[in-house]
């Protein structure tokens, strides 16, 4: 039988929607919603009620939200890209204080198999240095950050793999022969699409993941949520889909 948990949302936009719809459609309670300052205060009582937070805000909000998580002792589930800078800061408070915190540059299932299926590619393409990787990826418009915590992700993957290959690159950057190219698009109307491609002057390979909607980044943050509740420490999906 699926646990049934009290979340709070921390950041109430389009993502912050879309947990909440699916929340409610599982049984779940939403006991706070928050997405302004103030809401700090005015659901300081309710958010005491949480089994755990997911927040979806900004990058220059999300550690500060993260903290305050931790402060009340609630376990957060952070889907915000693009604050990883402060990650080490974040990981080591989270630590101290003893609480629990699960980040991901994307909480869709599919993706985290995405995930798997580019390391293993990159392992195979490692020695095969006639074949030039690049990532490209595409979302709407209102996406602050880019390229996306995804692309990020799919590109540090593959770097840990290529000796020849000094980091990934945005525009003409990208180009030089020891960058790794990444192009970010935005596009109206795009939920997220990522295409790894390998390309040599015979062939090319190429892996892409197409999302259709927000549900599976809701399903996969809820089932975080759920998953985090009864634990301490820094977590990702590898933990819990045990990739």
């Amino acid at each position: 039988m699926e646990k049934k948990i009290n979340i709070a949302i921390i950041g109430y936009g389009k993502m912050g929607r879309e947990v909440e719809r699916l929340a409610l459609e599982k049984g779940y309670q939403v006991v706070a919603c928050i997405d302004n300052d103030l809401q700090w205060e005015t659901h300081r009582q309710a958010l005491m009620n949480a089994d755990a937070a997911i927040e979806f805000t900004a990058p220059v909000q999300a550690p500060a939200n993260i903290e305050k998580c931790f402060g009340l002792g609630i376990p957060v589930v952070c889907g915000t890209t693009g604050w990883q800078q402060e990650l080490p800061r974040i990981t080591s408070l989270c630590r101290e204080m003893g609480q629990a915190l699960f980040h991901s540059p994307n909480f869709s299932i599919g993706v985290n198999i995405f995930f798997d299926i580019n390391r293993r590619l990159a392992s195979l393409m490692r020695d095969l240095q006639g074949y030039r990787p690049s990532i490209m990826e595409t979302h709407h418009i209102q996406k602050l950050d880019a390229p996306s915590g995804t692309a990020v992700a799919l590109a540090n993957d593959i770097l840990a793999e290529r000796r020849d290959l000094k980091r990934w690159a945005l525009g003409q950057e990208g180009e030089a022969p020891d960058m790794l190219s990444v192009e970010a698009r935005r596009i109206e109307g795009v939920t997220g699409t990522h295409t790894v491609a390998y390309t040599s002057p015979i062939d090319t390979i190429e892996i892409k993941h197409t999302s259709h909607n927000r549900s599976g980044f809701a399903e996969g943050a809820l089932l975080a949520a759920v998953w985090l509740t009864d634990k301490k420490g820094v977590f990702t999906m590898k933990d819990l889909l045990n990739l």
